[in-house]
């Protein structure tokens, strides 16, 4: 199976995410065919959730998986240990209070 290049996820991601109303942002664009990406959602509460692309090699799927999750600070913290290690990274920040990432759709879960 071909898989979509990072700037076309990214931005079908955004798409997806106006869609529903939901505010979001390109924080460090990555490199455009093969960047891994990172998305803090934010819920404007002092709090922060990191998830990051996993594959599980027992099955063979791909999930978003918590890569730091707590107060703001913290996250952003990690987030930039990340961007320390990989400079390809995207990061896409996704502001809503209710939660909402939709990371677990179809077509953004698999």
């Amino acid at each position: 199976m071909t898989r979509l290049t990072a700037d076309i996820w990214v931005s079908a991601y955004l798409a997806r995410l106006r869609v529903h109303d939901i505010p979001a942002f390109v924080v460090k664009k990555g490199d455009a065919t093969a960047g891994a990406v990172l998305v803090k959602l934010n819920t404007l509460d002092g709090n922060a959730t990191v998830y990051q692309r996993s594959f599980d090699l027992m099955t063979g799927e791909r999930t978003w998986v918590v890569l730091s999750k707590g107060d703001e600070h913290s996250v952003d913290d990690a987030l930039a240990r990340q961007r320390g290690f990989d400079p390809d990274l995207w990061v896409i920040e996704v502001e809503d209070r209710q939660g909402r990432h939709l990371l677990d759709e179809p077509g953004l879960s698999d």
